[in-house]
């Protein structure tokens, strides 16, 4: 049963092949093989690729499914188009533009296998570029928020610099008019004289108007300070958003990308073995002498072109016949008098009725 399946895949005529040795079915039995195990492995590749792309197991087998088969009917059509001629040349000619076909199969199968293969490493090659991005994206979004929160700091700093001066020049009339209390200053008499006084009232007016500087700044400070919190959970807001899609960022072309930054000499491997397995049905016929399948084959086929042809030039032969037979005929009853004297009395009467027509229409005119 396996056998006969097999051969089956192999696109042999199974019933020329039942009158053929156990050699020759083994043959056909080997290429059907190879071209089943060719597409399971399409199929296999093709649902892993695919689950990275939909991210849903039973969408990925069924489309994997489609592919297998597909590729299982491409090969089944190469190796069964194949004819042994004995004639290398035109068998190399005949199989060339199989060949290459069987090279881009092979290409197409090998590559979501080598993604699963290398994956740790193509995982590895992601995080680093996923680490990147998230650098230059945190980096990118910053420049939208850091102008305007550095702009807000500066007036902070400004305001409270305006404090500091303010304070700067309370303490400074603080000392003034105690220096001038204790005759260390000013007018260098003890005692608190009008000087004092003066200077003491100075004092308190500035005391008071840093007293409502450091209220109102206090108050700006805040609703600044209120500004830059909202800014700065604006940009954590926008970093968290964005961050899903860089995380993401593992889909088919990243993964076919990153395998493209590995060492290229284990794909090739890969490759090379993917494309021995596809072109082998293809070159074992090739390869393989002439066998008792395909005289059969040649016989079968050159049986039915040869009664085509058979019947093609028999009614040629005859419509040929029948043209020669026809001429003869009339030619010989064109010199009967018989028939000339019958054509000759109807053409009359023809002529008769004419004229007893033309004859009839004039007189009605008149």
């Amino acid at each position: 049963m396996l056998k006969r399946f097999f051969i089956i895949c192999s696109g042999a005529d199974s019933d020329i092949l039942e009158n053929c040795s156990s050699g020759e079915q083994n043959k056909y039995a080997g290429i059907g093989a190879t071209v089943f195990f060719t597409a399971v492995m399409a199929f296999i590749a093709a649902s892993y690729a695919l689950y990275t792309v939909f991210d849903n197991f039973y969408t990925a087998i069924f489309f994997g499914l489609i592919w297998g088969l597909l590729i299982f009917n491409l090969d089944r059509y190469i190796v069964s188009t194949i004819k042994k001629t004995g004639n290398v040349i035109d068998e190399l000619i005949q199989a060339s533009p199989r060949i290459l076909l069987a090279v881009i199969i092979a290409l197409v199968i090998s590559k979501p296998l080598e993604l699963k293969i290398f994956e740790k490493e193509i995982n590895q090659v992601l995080l680093e570029q996923k680490n990147e991005m998230t650098l230059t994206n945190k980096t990118q979004i910053a420049e939208q928020f850091t102008p305007n929160i550095d702009a807000l700091k500066n007036e902070i700093t400004s305001l409270q610099n305006n404090v500091d001066t303010k304070e700067a020049e309370v303490n400074a009339l603080y000392d003034t008019y105690i220096s001038e209390a204790e005759g260390t200053a000013g007018t260098k008499l003890l005692g608190k004289g009008p000087v004092y006084k003066e200077k003491r009232e100075k004092h308190d007016a500035a005391l008071a108007e840093l007293q409502q500087l450091k209220t109102e700044n206090k108050a700006k400070i805040k609703a600044i300070e209120s500004q830059i919190g909202l800014l700065e959970s604006d940009y954590e807001t926008k970093v968290e958003t964005t961050q899903p899609i860089i995380n993401n960022f593992d889909g088919l072309m990243a993964r076919v990308n990153a395998l493209g930054k590995l060492p290229w000499l284990p794909s090739l491997f890969i490759f090379l073995l993917f494309l021995a397995i596809e072109t082998s049905p293809i070159f074992a016929k090739l390869l393989s002498p002439k066998g008792t399948y395909d005289f059969k084959l040649e016989d079968q086929e050159t049986a039915v072109k040869t009664n085509v042809l058979q019947n093609k030039n028999q009614r040629e032969a005859m419509l040929k016949t029948d043209h020669a037979i026809n001429d003869r005929i009339y030619s010989d009853i064109e010199t009967e008098d018989e028939l000339y004297t019958y054509k000759r009395k109807k053409a009359r009467e023809i002529m008769q009725l004419q004229a007893d027509a033309f004859y009839k229409k004039q007189k009605n005119a008149l």
